[in-house]
């Protein structure tokens, strides 16, 4: 018996054989073509071809993970449709007169380190998505197969695996997976939590582990290889006691999110699309307590008009019955990027022309925005949610535009809803002064991820920053207690919309501090709703 430590990106446990998990070797070989039409035609085809998998690979991922988290496929196929990426394509198929293979791999390579050398993280993370559209042409180009299916249940062991190969795979014969490489939070370590898959990375993989009986132990972090049968024993007894549990959640259905005080909690959902909506009621959340509009333009070639927008809130509103749905005004800007916005490349993204800062200076988007939210609060229960403010201002200024848009909806006799105005609190900026911002506003929901990465000056998404990245850091902890009691100071409600509403070792910390509500991912809400009951 071998025991491995690594780094839990799921918390659960699996018990099973090993199935060592090998990229297909995709070779390239360089050879000259007399026909460069025929071979241009050739890397066509196998581009759409791809681009259509891309698209079947997301349809896949929304009804396994949800709208926001299948995004990444979304943006894989427009990469493959970018006219840069083609030109270099047919420039070298064209002039150089080789095979499109060749072409391809020699376009990927040159994309791919150019990504790798920019400053910024989030663009030289895009590297890996280069190599990977590069790579999944290239298969289509050399006759590949479709990738082998699990035909038994198996705990995946890898180097790597990129998102679209976790999505591939059959969710009920996929027991867990453990990584030598990879990110707590990449891509795919977003996938398996939200598709509740025990996960490891940076485990030191062998590939004599093929075929072994393995236990993957996602609470203490760790791999076991071989284990003797007093251990086996002991894992079979702890998954059974997990497995009953989980049935136990689903009696928590139709129950309230109350402490064993009698202190009532709103438990929310967060999502990115109105098709996420079946998710939130059917594990049984209390309202949506982000929605992230921003994917409407995400998913658009151009500016959603105020009709597309109305359509999407009132379709939420309508299928919400009611329950609060709290809209989150466009977070575009930092890593996502929309191309039609024709933002310029900036240093730190992350930090720059972003969210509420471009939707004050292009006010006439906002309005857009706006106005659709309004006239879909006459079919719901909406309130607006302004992210990353850093003054007084800024509130000031965007509650004054959505003053100008109530105005001239009056005036054109369209009819709107009674409509809370709340703000994001995700900067260090935003918390210090919260007891002003307070004065301002309905209510505060605290976006934890970003709160945590500013002050703590580290780029949630630098992978070389995960060991002393702490999402618990009592510097947050403060600014998160700072800005309850500010609320509460008001008279104004505060939530937690970000990761650590869901993180169950600080539930009870939270209900203590008197966090009102906690806006979680729709599978998670039943685990927070057993913790808070249980909660003194």
């Amino acid at each position: 018996m071998e025991k491995f430590q690594g780094k839990a990106i799921f918390r659960g446990i699996a018990i099973g054989k090993i199935l060592f998990h090998e990229k297909a070797a995709q070779p390239v070989k360089r050879s000259g073509v007399e026909d460069t039409k025929a071979e241009w035609e050739r890397y066509e085809k196998a581009r759409d071809q791809a681009i259509e998998e891309l698209h079947e690979l997301y349809e896949k991922a929304v009804k396994e993970v949800g709208e926001v988290n299948a995004q990444i496929f979304e943006v894989h196929a427009m990469m493959l449709e970018d006219d840069d990426y083609n030109d270099s394509v047919r420039n070298i198929i064209e002039n150089q007169k080789l095979n499109a293979a060749y072409a391809t791999a020699t376009t990927g390579d040159n994309f791919a380190e150019i990504f790798a050398n920019m400053d910024d993280e989030y663009f030289r993370a895009r590297s890996v998505d280069v190599k990977d559209i590069s790579e999944r042409v290239i298969h289509i180009l050399n006759g590949g197969k479709a990738p082998r299916q699990l035909t038994e249940p198996a705990i995946i062991v890898a180097e790597d695996l990129a998102p679209s190969e976790t999505v591939q795979m059959d969710k009920d014969k996929l027991l867990a997976f453990v990584t030598k490489l990879g990110s707590s939070n990449s891509h795919t370590a977003i996938l398996a939590r939200n598709m509740n898959i025990p996960a490891l990375i940076n485990i030191d993989i062998q590939e004599s582990w093929n075929g072994k009986m393995a236990i993957v132990d996602g609470m203490e972090s760790c791999l076991i290889v071989d284990p003797d049968e007093e251990t086996l024993a002991l894992y079979k007894r702890k998954l059974q006691e997990e497995e009953e549990k989980q049935k136990l959640l689903q009696e928590l259905k139709g129950k309230e999110t109350v402490t064993k005080s009698g202190k009532k909690i709103k438990l929310y959902a967060n999502i990115g699309k109105a098709s996420d909506v079946a998710s939130v009621l059917g594990n049984d959340a209390g309202g949506i307590g982000l929605f992230r509009s921003e994917f409407l333009y995400l998913d658009s070639d151009t500016y959603p008009t105020e009709d597309e927008q109305f359509a999407a809130y009132r379709q939420v509103a309508e299928m919400m019955g009611g329950k609060k749905v709290i809209i989150r005004t466009l977070d575009i800007g930092a890593d996502k990027q929309v191309d039609y916005f024709h933002l310029d490349k900036e240093e730190n993204p992350a930090m720059g022309y972003r969210a509420i800062r471009i939707c004050l200076d292009r006010k006439d988007i906002f309005k857009t925005q706006l106005r659709a939210i309004f006239r879909a609060s006459a079919y719901g229960n909406i309130s607006i949610m302004y992210p990353m403010i850093i003054s007084v201002n800024e509130v000031r200024q965007a509650k004054a535009v959505a003053e100008e848009v109530k105005q001239e909806l009056k005036e054109a006799g369209i009819q709107y809803g009674e409509v809370e105005q709340g703000i994001m609190i995700e900067t260090p900026a935003a918390a210090v002064i919260s007891d002003m911002l307070a004065k301002e506003v309905d209510f505060f929901s605290i976006g934890t991820n970003d709160l945590t990465q500013y002050t703590l000056a580290i780029d949630r998404q630098n992978s070389k920053l995960d060991p002393i990245y702490d999402s618990h850091h009592e510097a947050v902890l403060r600014l998160i207690q700072m800005t309850v009691d500010n609320a509460h100071k008001e008279g104004i409600w505060a939530g937690i919309c970000g990761e650590l509403a869901s993180d169950t070792t600080l539930t009870e910390r939270f209900v203590k501090m008197g966090v009102d509500e906690l806006s979680v991912s729709p599978p998670l809400v039943l685990r927070v709703r057993k913790e808070i009951r249980e909660t003194e």
